[in-house]
């Protein structure tokens, strides 16, 4: 997958620096405040291309899968999240890019700090597979994934329940289910649910 910005690359003009910047750059994974992932992702963009930071950072990615729900005995489509809280970013690190990236709102850091205190960027073999097989990051790159966790607010969108709400008392990662609380006559029901059964209030 070849995710350079048009007009990065070798063209005529670019300086020393520039390709000696653009052929260092290396990914690095953001943490963000979770549900503002895309929006900080456009904003990143944004005030890259505004301050003439194109040589230090390049791709601002947030990886997304599409998931599908059962709505009213229709099956709906929309994109998630893979990684929730965390914006991946193409970046040389130098004094500018650094203060840049730790200081834009919402961002709180990099996920992975060397023991020197230096930002840690992710493995060739993790950048790869983000860049080529983005469909399986959620089983192969090695950062946490947990779309549901206990004591979240659902409401379920399929089954005998739909529209009934609970509360998340257990999750089973492995086999994609969730164990959700819900008031049935006024007492509190176990309910075995697939993901794609419930969605977050």
């Amino acid at each position: 997958m070849h995710l350079e910005h048009e007009g990065i690359g070798h063209e005529v003009g670019v300086t020393e620096r520039q390709q000696d910047c653009r052929g260092g750059r290396q990914w690095y994974v953001l943490r963000a405040r979770s549900g503002m992932e895309r929006k900080i992702a456009e904003q990143l963009k944004t005030e890259v291309s505004r301050l003439n930071y194109g040589e230090l950072i390049g791709e601002v990615l947030v990886p997304v899968e599409k998931v599908y729900q059962l709505r009213n005995g229709k099956k709906v489509s929309k994109e998630r999240v893979i990684y929730s809280g965390y914006v991946f970013v193409e970046a040389y690190l130098d004094e500018r890019s650094l203060d840049f990236l730790l200081n834009f709102p919402d961002v709180y850091g990099f996920l992975s700090m060397a023991r020197n205190g230096d930002p840690s960027p992710l493995r060739e073999q993790e950048a790869n597979r983000m860049l080529g097989r983005m469909d399986e990051l959620a089983s192969e790159l090695e950062l946490p994934v947990e779309p549901f966790q206990v004591g979240d607010l659902v409401r379920v969108v399929d089954g005998p329940f739909n529209t009934f709400t609970g509360v998340v008392s257990e999750v089973n990662e492995e086999r994609k289910k969730l164990t959700v609380m819900v008031k049935i006559f006024e007492r509190k029901t176990p309910l075995e649910l697939s993901y794609m059964q419930v969605e977050k209030e």
